[in-house]
């Protein structure tokens, strides 16, 4: 589950954190009030989206108007904020649809002596936490890491023991900090990584982390991701998430109990178990085809959740076929068919349709088919299918 910055902030504020002083704020009037209140000569306009890259983006309503703007009244503060509000921000992260903006952060401007870069992640070959950080933070991060990767600073850390002591002055030093800087940093890096594993975390990103010219380390914008499967540790963290912020079908799915997300192809795909659903986009992809999602129905699907699944597919302009690939263990095939031909009487499916079934009563479920009259073909293997889906798409 992603957050909004502002969010992000108040969390790490309550954890000890040190971020700038911000409002905010859903209306222009809002906006300039916030710059009144935090009293400085400067403050941070920034939009509140689900995506990166928001200092460089564009909104399609206002070509000229970027993501982020620096003001030093209330009333361009006022002004920037009308321009974002209610209209579609682009990054380099939303794609060409961007992200309708419904939320402000007014933010209190910081004298920047440096700006680093800091994060932790799950690293899949330690099998752990990772701090990751760079003295090369800001905008063009993303090349750093692409043009200089020498310049990213890696320190694993134990999950129980937290980062140490000497952990976080080590990466303080490679990042070139000095004198008070070092002990602000070990800190600061201390708890960026207890509350990544407090939280249960998948991701905490901050960048810029900005050192001033008194030494202080302050969150100059953050991103945070939670790992929906420890959700149910965090029930307080639930009302933070923006359902209009993500994908409306992958919303739907859940509600479903299915697992879905959406993917840049042509083809849909309808498999139970997420292996199998692994495999056969891989399979797909193999044979010179594009899979337009994952979605998995899981080992004991009925009619209602196949039924919708088919629907969540459809949903998407850019289907333009559907490979179906069911191997039946606990789910029975003929149980699967059964619930595929009613979806299909109930939605009316007008794109070719390709079933792959192994497994459990699997003759009886392909005599089913075969004698339903509807407009389905059969794939003998996973192979056979993947052809016959790709090849389909060009009829």
């Amino acid at each position: 589950m992603k957050i909004h910055e502002y969010q992000a902030k108040q969390l790490l504020a309550a954890a000890g954190v040190k971020v700038p002083r911000n409002v905010v704020a859903t209306t222009p009037d809002e906006a300039a009030a916030g710059f009144t209140q935090l009293a400085g000569e400067l403050a941070v306009v920034k939009s509140q989206i689900h995506a990166g890259g928001r200092g460089k983006g564009r909104f399609k309503e206002q070509p000229n108007q970027p993501g982020v703007v620096l003001v030093r009244s209330a009333d361009t503060a006022r002004e920037n904020a009308e321009k974002m509000l209610g209209n579609t921000l682009v990054t380099i992260q939303t794609g060409d649809e961007g992200k309708q903006v419904s939320v402000v952060l007014i933010e209190e401007g910081l004298k920047i002596a440096k700006e680093l870069y800091v994060g932790v992640v799950v690293d899949r070959e330690t099998g752990g936490p990772m701090l990751i950080a760079s003295s090369e933070g800001g905008m063009n991060i993303e090349d750093v890491a692409h043009n200089t990767p020498e310049k990213i600073i890696h320190e694993a850390f134990d999950v129980e023991a937290g980062l140490l002591g000497y952990q976080a002055r080590n990466v303080a030093y490679r990042l070139g900090l000095d004198g008070v800087a070092v002990r602000n940093a070990e800190k600061l890096l201390k708890q960026l990584c207890q509350f990544f594993i407090d939280k249960d975390c998948s991701m905490v990103e901050i960048n810029p982390l900005v050192v001033t010219a008194d030494g202080d380390l302050v969150v100059g914008d953050a991103k945070v991701t939670f790992d929906d499967n420890a959700l149910f540790r965090h029930q307080d963290l639930l009302p933070l998430r923006d359902l209009n912020e993500e994908e409306p079908n992958e919303v739907a799915a859940q509600k479903f109990g299915l697992s879905y997300v959406k993917l840049e192809g042509n083809l849909g795909c309808l498999v139970n178990g997420a292996g199998l659903a692994m495999s056969t986009m891989d399979i797909i992809k193999y044979h010179g085809g594009a899979p337009a999602n994952f979605l998995d129905v899981g080992g004991g699907a009925n009619v209602e959740q196949v039924t919708e699944a088919f629907r969540i597919i459809l949903a998407d302009p850019n289907v333009k076929g559907i490979l179906v690939n069911i191997f039946g263990g606990i789910m029975k095939c003929d149980t699967i068919v059964t619930a595929l031909l009613s979806a299909y009487d109930n939605i009316g499916i007008k794109v070719p349709l390709v079933v792959r079934l192994e497994g459990t009563n699997v003759e009886l479920a392909r005599k089913m088919l075969a004698e339903s009259g509807k407009k389905i073909t059969i794939g003998t293997d996973l192979t056979d299918a993947a052809k016959k889906a790709v090849a389909s798409l060009g009829a």
